[in-house]
């Protein structure tokens, strides 16, 4: 798996979704926010892996759509802050046509799924990992239910599975195009075993060389002090490079830049991936001054959690705006979605594409989420957008 721990009618276009988006966030930001459910929008969870079909209200006025995170297990405290986000998402529109659902993968993903579908649930937003959205896909497409998964591996899309988790693969190619843009050429990589590693020394060398570059040197390691010093080592024998990835989170990227500033090429530009939006210690590092990275934009996500903060008493972990996102899109789709009929599959496809507080992003025809990112520079303790978005696709 990737993951290191996306028109049958004529749509406005993403930037008027996504105003809208803004001017619901800022107006929920503005009032008090109930500290109980929306009656009628979600139904919380009532054992480990979702309440039975008769314990649900009957519905003539909604859609039954599933939200599937772990709750327990060790992902639970990622899996409730998705949740917890998907909810505040239907605080913000009504879902006046829309009950959610949320059931528990961490016992057991198919077993979730399958209560799911007996429940009568006609859209599946989650599961978050890519083993489980394996398992759940054969027990969705069997009912004819869709999959919006939060995972990042473009890997497991296709037929019935959207990915909507934030590419690797979309980011290391944003940010090397950026780089060939201020006239830098001459590539190398530091990427950890296994396939999100893999994934991103393949990107880098295509995009590389797509653009007129090359990569001189990639050098893999495992996530452990001795391991990542002896790759940094190797690299600097290769001291002609502008530029090197370092395709790992910030805590890692914090850690190898002063090596990499004391051997090989000390002035090269040091490049990171998404994952480095999610850790708050690049900023602080000085090491890391100049250093390029991209990501989704955080305009949005930043108001959503203040607002996040203030409901639960405590802050979001960063994946949480997916869950936001995926009621948004929902939300949307139900507006023209006939009660009592399939969750029209063909819609997630919108060439508009959707919007929310991670900006734009729309499904290719492989599936995955493809997202307007921009890139950002760290220095003097903060970082600088320094090339926006698209505002288009």
């Amino acid at each position: 798996m990737a993951e290191a721990l996306a028109q049958p009618q004529p749509v406005r276009s993403w930037m008027q979704v996504a105003g809208m988006a803004m001017l619901m966030l800022l107006a929920a930001c503005q009032t008090a926010i109930p500290k109980g459910r929306a009656p009628g929008t979600a139904v919380p969870t009532k054992s480990q892996t979702g309440p039975s079909s008769a314990e649900l209200p009957e519905d003539a006025t909604r859609h039954r759509i599933a939200l599937l995170v772990p709750l327990t297990g060790p992902n639970a405290a990622v899996g409730q802050s998705i949740a917890n986000a998907a909810n505040l998402a239907l605080l913000d529109t009504g879902g006046k046509r829309l009950r959610m659902t949320t059931y528990d993968t961490g016992p057991g993903a198919a077993i979730a799924a399958q209560r799911a579908v007996t429940d009568g649930n006609k859209l599946f937003l989650g599961p978050l990992l890519s083993g489980d959205v394996k398992l759940v896909a054969s027990i969705a497409a069997k009912a004819g239910v869709p999959v919006v998964s939060f995972s990042n591996d473009e890997q497991i899309a296709g037929d019935n599975v959207y990915v909507m988790g934030f590419s690797p693969d979309q980011a290391v190619r944003r940010v090397v195009g950026y780089a060939r843009s201020r006239g830098l050429s001459r590539f190398a990589g530091l990427t950890p075993t296994g396939l999100y590693g893999r994934n991103a020394a393949s990107t880098l060398i295509k995009s590389a060389e797509a653009s007129g570059g090359r990569v001189v040197s990639v050098q893999t390691y495992e996530r452990n002090p001795k391991a990542i010093g002896a790759a940094i080592a190797a690299l600097g024998k290769t001291p002609d490079y502008e530029a090197v990835l370092i395709a790992d989170g910030g805590r890692i990227a914090v850690s190898a830049a002063p090596m990499i500033r004391k051997g090989g090429t000390p002035n090269a530009r040091i490049l990171g991936t998404e994952l480095w939006n999610a850790d708050n210690v690049v900023a602080g590092s000085t090491a890391l001054s100049g250093a390029w990275y991209a990501s989704v934009s955080d305009a949005f996500y930043n108001q959503l959690a203040v607002k996040y903060r203030d409901h639960y008493g405590k802050p979001p972990f960063r994946l949480a705006s997916l869950g936001y996102d995926a009621v948004l899109l929902a939300v949307r789709i139900a507006a023209d979605w006939e009660i009592g009929s399939p969750f029209p599959r063909r819609r997630l496809e919108d060439k508009g594409g959707f919007s929310g507080v991670d900006g734009a992003f729309r499904f290719g025809s492989d599936n995955v989420a493809e997202r307007a990112l921009e890139v950002h520079e760290i220095g003097d303790g903060r970082e600088t957008v320094v090339s926006a978005a698209p505002r288009g696709f």
